[in-house]
């Protein structure tokens, strides 16, 4: 398993960082904080929740749930570069939208994992 759980992260690991260059560079005038982290993990939460949901009533195998969501979905969603960029608020003074991005990111990751494991 840990197999597959390296390949579905690898995989996850470069969407990531593909999608989130292209979402900050195009978003960077209309938000003023990191528009692709905030973005990835809540659908990243989303994709973990639909996927737990499949796992758990038995519709996908142990193997898919470790390829696609501990391994893909792991790898996809970032908690290290959500603290790296909150960091990087803080120091250039940004209080106010280092705690939007802080709270607006917990709260609607929580609520988009609570979407997709009800779905």
């Amino acid at each position: 398993m840990i197999w597959l759980i390296g390949l579905g992260g690898s995989f996850g690991a470069a969407a990531r960082y593909i999608l989130g260059t292209i979402i900050n560079k195009r978003a960077q005038r209309l938000f003023p904080f990191p528009t692709g982290t905030w973005l990835i993990n809540i659908t990243g939460s989303f994709l973990l929740g639909f996927i737990a949901n499949l796992h758990l009533s038995n519709q996908i195998e142990d193997w898919g749930w470790f390829l696609f969501g501990v391994g893909f979905c792991g790898a996809f969603t970032t908690f290290s570069t959500f603290g790296y960029e909150v960091i990087m608020l803080l120091q250039s003074k940004e209080i106010k939208l280092a705690l939007i991005y802080v709270l607006s990111s917990i709260i609607l990751s929580g609520v988009a994992a609570a979407i997709g494991l009800y779905l």
